[in-house]
């Protein structure tokens, strides 16, 4: 069995649209993959309920209780790892995880840790993205997910979404519109990726 452990900071509404995505389209029976965990470096995260109520085992691992980002990485390196199956090394997705992580933790996790961004990428990398790209006059806007890299919001593109920017928009009338597209490409990307494994 794959599993797969998805990594939150809050609502989690993408981690809500992977598992019911996994759930719908028999993820287990077609893929050999289950969403295993959830972790958060929030306690109060949301989504930990959410993922609770379905039955996914959850973690916290709270980001302030270490002395340095390369401690709190590997910390939760040992937390992932736990997921490892025999020839079956665990997938890791970031849906919404706020912390930038080390180089040396993306480096393990090379060819299996994603991520999904709020913009078009290479376009508007790093925060405020609907903003800017209001502000910089964008006819379209959308998201991203990518394998992550040592450079933030650079990896190799998996889907891509484009939606209008519609006059009058504001950052959050975009992002709300973008996010729909968030839920669908998420799953869809992470199910690909899973057939050509299987």
């Amino acid at each position: 069995m794959k599993n797969i452990v998805i990594l939150i900071s809050g609502g989690g509404s993408n981690m809500a649209a992977i598992v019911k995505a996994a759930k719908r389209e028999r993820w287990e029976d077609h893929y050999g993959a289950r969403v295993a965990a959830v972790i958060s470096n929030k306690a109060q995260a949301k989504g930990l309920q959410f993922a609770s109520e379905e039955g996914i085992v959850t973690e916290v691992l709270d980001h302030k209780a270490f002395p340095s980002r390369e401690a709190f990485d590997a910390a939760l390196s040992q937390l992932i790892d736990r997921y490892d199956s025999p020839g079956q090394p665990v997938l890791v997705l970031l849906a919404g995880f706020m912390r930038i992580l080390t180089p040396g933790f993306v480096k393990r996790y090379a060819g299996r840790l994603f991520n999904i961004h709020p913009s078009l990428l290479p376009a508007f990398s790093g925060l405020h993205t609907h903003q800017r790209a209001i502000d910089a006059g964008c006819q379209v806007a959308g998201a991203t997910v990518h394998l992550v890299t040592a450079e933030l919001d650079h990896g190799p593109i998996l889907a891509q979404a484009v939606v209008p920017v519609l006059p009058g928009d504001t950052a959050d009338t975009l992002s709300a519109r973008v996010l729909t597209q968030e839920h669908l490409i998420y799953p869809r990307a992470v199910a690909q990726w899973l057939r050509k494994m299987a």
